[in-house]
């Protein structure tokens, strides 16, 4: 299983920190050249690998990390995204009104024809999501919401191996509705900094 990053600012640069915690590795790209991006992820852990975007879009599961509204380029790269897992860890503060009436994983959704979309990473800031989410026996909650259950088993599992324990919330129009911003208001679960212990 390959993953990608797609984005390496406050956020893909903490997610990034999260794969060289454990060693796994992870491919991260933007819209600068790899060459730009090398001394922060150098700096992060050998695991964490600068390369075009691209060859990120290659990676069986791709982390959206930009800023709200890039992802419709991103999009534009691959004319299909069928067998890929596309992992939602954007936010936006735009009305209902300009993402359709839809909650905002559900817009994204509509530009990545073909993928498994999860709404996930998003609710922590960047300075608590880079540090380790293992504290005292607990392990710090991240929010998962798709409309395919495979999808979310898939992300849960890559959650668990970086240490986090995944919550999910059910579908796009239930549970991520909690974790999004709408009409100028974060939703109730951004933000909520929550652990939970081993059983």
């Amino acid at each position: 299983m390959s993953y990608a990053i797609i984005g390496f600012g406050k956020i893909g640069q903490a997610l990034a920190h999260a794969f060289a915690r454990k060693t796994i590795d992870v491919f991260v790209a933007s819209h600068r050249p790899p060459e730009a991006l090398a001394p922060q992820a150098h700096a992060i852990g050998p695991k964490v690998v600068p390369t075009t975007l691209r060859d990120a879009l290659d990676a069986d599961t791709i982390i959206l990390a930009v800023p709200f509204g890039e992802h419709r380029e991103i999009a534009k790269a691959l004319p299909s995204w069928e067998g890929k897992t596309i992992i939602d860890a954007m936010n936006t503060l735009v009305s209902p009104g300009e993402l359709d009436g839809l909650p905002s994983s559900a817009f994204v959704a509509k530009a990545f024809p073909g993928a498994r979309l999860v709404k996930g990473f998003n609710h922590l800031g960047a300075a608590r999501l880079a540090t380790d989410p293992v504290v005292e026996g607990g392990h710090r909650v991240v929010f998962l919401s798709s409309d395919d259950e495979d999808a979310v088993a898939h992300v849960a599992a890559l959650a668990r191996q970086l240490g986090f324990a995944p919550v999910g919330l059910g579908k796009l129009d239930e549970g991520g509705r909690l974790v999004q911003a709408r009409d100028g208001v974060w939703g109730p679960l951004i933000f909520q900094d929550l652990f939970r212990k081993e059983p």
